[in-house]
């Protein structure tokens, strides 16, 4: 059942229409989507926040709402937060974002927090390229309301609800298995994240090891390795939250849908093993990469000391009869001048051919 929901997820997303910024919303505000649903099913009719909460709780078991936000305002959400009673602390997290993965429980109210990833395409990596884009994904989850809140202009959770909507028996479960669909999406992300990187190591370690790689630039390795460590960031403070979604009872989390959370749990750990391995092969690669400076250092300092030693020879010829004394060898002889280019020469091509046979030139 979870293997059709992720394919119906891909698919949706690949028809779906972008609800991305708040002015897209069809309901004005930050609020995105707001639904009721009933036994699985939604509901045909759309309604403001404060009707669906009165609808589902007049309606009782098996009816839930879930209300989902971008980027709301602080006087946006102050609303929302008293109509289902959500706690202050977790009412500020999601308003200021910038928060680790965690999931709190308060009273009856779950709040978690997921980053979210996006792989940026680009022709070429240089040292300046975005690789991963990253967002927030806040969820509140009480026993009739769903509430998520994103931050960052990626990640619409439309494509994910209609699949959802087309995966009635799942939906019905209520609440945790909407969020059980919403970590499994992110950790989804994760591992096309990193399988999209692949294809930037593969450049950029065959870059190293071709020819005059030595000359090339660490800016893109650099980069590469903060765009990787942007993405671990990410991912593995997840591990903890989802531990304790998949092995202690917290509220709004269904016994049901727990194991749910194991196999989500497993996805994340193969992704946090794929991005250590990838960090490991870029410090290999770093490392490669300053030795062959190093080596083309070493041959560049070798070529300036054969030269250096090759000139040496006319050098000292020219000092020593630049000094003027009177009594030096050859000085008044009518081919000395001859005789002196002829010796520099000489010496400076069996010189030259030393350093040849030695490989310094």
């Amino acid at each position: 059942m979870m293997r059709n929901l992720r394919r119906a997820v891909r698919r949706a997303y690949r028809r779906s229409v972008d609800l991305s910024h708040p002015a897209r919303s069809p309901l004005g505000s930050a609020v995105v989507n707001c639904a009721v649903y009933v036994d699985g099913a939604r509901r045909p009719e759309d309604c403001p926040v404060d009707e669906a909460l009165r609808r589902v709780r007049k309606l009782g078991d098996g009816a839930f709402v879930w209300v989902g936000l971008h980027e709301p305002t602080e006087e946006e959400f102050a609303g929302i937060a008293a109509l289902f009673g959500l706690h202050p602390l977790a009412v500020q997290d999601a308003v200021t974002a910038h928060q680790r993965p965690k999931v709190v429980p308060y009273d009856d109210t779950l709040f978690s927090v997921f980053k979210t990833c996006r792989y940026v395409e680009h022709e070429e990596l240089t040292a300046s390229s975005e690789v991963v884009d990253t967002g927030e994904l806040m969820v509140f989850t009480g026993g009739d309301f769903v509430i998520t809140v994103r931050h960052g202009m990626h990640g619409s959770l439309g494509p994910l609800r209609e699949a959802l909507e087309g995966e009635r028996a799942q939906l019905a479960k209520g609440p945790s298995a909407v969020l059980h669909a919403l970590v499994d999406h992110v950790v989804d992300e994760y591992l096309e994240v990193a399988d999209a990187m692949r294809g930037d190591m593969d450049a950029v370690e065959a870059a190293v090891f071709a020819e005059n790689a030595g000359r090339g630039d660490a800016g893109r390795i650099y980069q590469l390795k903060r765009e990787l460590l942007e993405l671990k960031r990410a991912v593995a403070p997840l591990a903890r939250p989802l531990q304790k979604l998949a092995g202690e009872p917290v509220p709004s989390v269904d016994a049901e849908v727990r194991p749910y959370f194991r196999d989500v749990a497993d996805h994340l750990l193969r992704t946090v093993e794929q991005i250590t391995a990838y960090d490991g092969l870029l410090d290999s690669i770093l490392q490669a990469h300053l030795a062959q400076v190093t080596v083309a250092q070493n041959e560049d300092m070798r070529k300036i000391t054969a030269w250096a030693a090759i000139v040496a020879v006319p050098t000292m010829v020219c000092g020593i009869y630049g000094m003027n004394f009177e009594n030096m060898p050859e000085l008044h002889w009518r081919y000395g001048y001859f005789m002196a280019l002829g010796v520099m020469a000489v010496a400076c091509l069996v010189i030259h051919r030393g350093f040849r046979r030695n490989g310094w030139l």
